[in-house]
């Protein structure tokens, strides 16, 4: 029974978002995040089944390790289930870090990378 608690505490592995990012589970919602190396990020809303959030009524931030340095910025809604920032530096594929968000309940979960 401590095998299935244990597996059951970690969540889902990483996988591949409907946008071509990495998605991965921030409490009930889904965040897919996508980077190109350039310092635009880009990431997705999706609840528990992939279907897309507005994204409007969030309030989010990326916290990633860059060149080993902690950046923090925020991201803001644009379009959809869509939030962009924009981070001080260029971000690579595979970074690592977390995306906060506080959903409009005041809920505040996050995503790590």
């Amino acid at each position: 029974m401590s095998l299935l608690a244990t597996s059951n505490a970690f969540g889902h592995e990483p996988a591949k978002g409907l946008n071509g990012g990495l998605r991965v589970d921030a409490g009930k919602y889904h965040t897919e995040l996508l980077v190109d190396g350039t310092p635009t990020v880009v990431v997705y809303l999706s609840d528990v089944n992939d279907n897309p959030i507005a994204a409007k009524d969030f309030k989010a931030n990326a916290i990633f390790v860059i060149d080993g340095k902690s950046q923090r910025f925020p991201l803001s809604p644009v379009d959809g289930s869509k939030l962009v920032g924009i981070a001080p530096t260029a971000v690579k594929p595979g970074v690592k870090g977390a995306i906060q968000l506080t959903a409009p309940d005041g809920e505040t979960v996050q995503g790590k990378f």
